[in-house]
């Protein structure tokens, strides 16, 4: 095995019979897209290193880059090239920590690894702040995952087959549930469906409506919640230390630009006596 230095670790080619992969690992889908990154690394070479950790029986235990393994191992190589951690030093909820947050980096994982990862290291910290600094993904994001098992099995089933994004299924069952706490199962579909092609101030209006009048029945609620208020466009111009606010606000409260700026002129005007509460 060569071995380099590296300020970010000790660098190494490592034969791939030495390798396995990872059961801290966030990624359960492997099987996607290995051609494609075969051919690419065939190309280009392998662009960035694959993160293990060193084992007492001389093997090394994957913790982020399993598909470019997989893509080496598809290609015929016999080594590649690694990051090397000592295992004595990172437990398991660090091992997911490092494979969430370097895939986090490559924008592959879909929400359900994200959920799973979170809640992991959710269960293990207690701290939303500490899931998200070990993560990071925002405070607001990681709170949103980690209340996945508060969902009802209909609405799960959705998020788990990315068709309904957690935030959504959130608002949905919120409007849904009861005064005694039950949630109405029906109206939470249905509340998902209309939830989802709108915009996040018209899906919080429609959820404080369908919320307001607990006797009304569920097409009266639909009804009044597609109601929404008459959007208007404005645009700002602003110097460049207010927009890097802007942007860093958004990703800390898990909304685009134009929610956050909603949000914040939202709650300035409410301060100063413009809206109503």
């Amino acid at each position: 095995m060569t071995r380099a230095h590296s300020s970010i670790g000790n660098v190494q080619e490592i034969p791939l019979d030495l390798l396995e992969i990872g059961k801290a690992q966030v990624r359960v889908d492997l099987s996607s897209g290995i051609d494609e990154l075969a051919a690419s690394i065939r190309a280009q070479g392998l662009l960035q290193p694959i993160i293990v950790a060193a084992q007492t029986n001389g093997k090394f235990e994957i913790l982020a880059g399993q598909r470019r393994f997989l893509a080496h191992k598809a290609l015929g190589y016999q080594t590649i090239r690694a990051i090397v951690h000592d295992s004595d030093s990172i437990d398991d909820d660090t091992k997911v920590a490092i494979s969430l947050t370097e895939n986090l980096v490559r924008r592959d994982n879909n929400q359900k690894e994200l959920i799973d990862a979170c809640t992991k290291l959710f269960r293990r910290y207690g701290s939303i702040k500490m899931v998200a600094e070990a993560t990071g993904l925002s405070p607001q994001v990681v709170s949103q995952y980690v209340k996945y098992d508060q969902l009802v099995p209909e609405l799960k089933k959705k998020v788990d087959n990315a068709q309904l994004d957690m935030k959504i299924a959130l608002q949905a069952q919120q409007a849904a549930t009861n005064q005694d706490g039950s949630v109405d199962i029906e109206a939470a579909e249905k509340f998902a469906a209309e939830l989802k092609p709108m915009s996040n101030v018209q899906r919080k209006k429609f959820v404080e409506v369908v919320a307001s009048d607990p006797t009304e029945s569920l097409e009266e609620k639909i009804e009044r919640g597609r109601k929404q208020p008459v959007l208007k466009q404005v645009i700002v111009t602003m110097e460049e230390s207010l927009h890097h606010g802007l942007q860093s606000y958004a990703k800390d409260s898990g909304q685009n630009q134009d929610e956050a700026a909603v949000q914040l002129i939202e709650d300035g005007l409410t301060r100063r006596g413009f809206l109503e509460e």
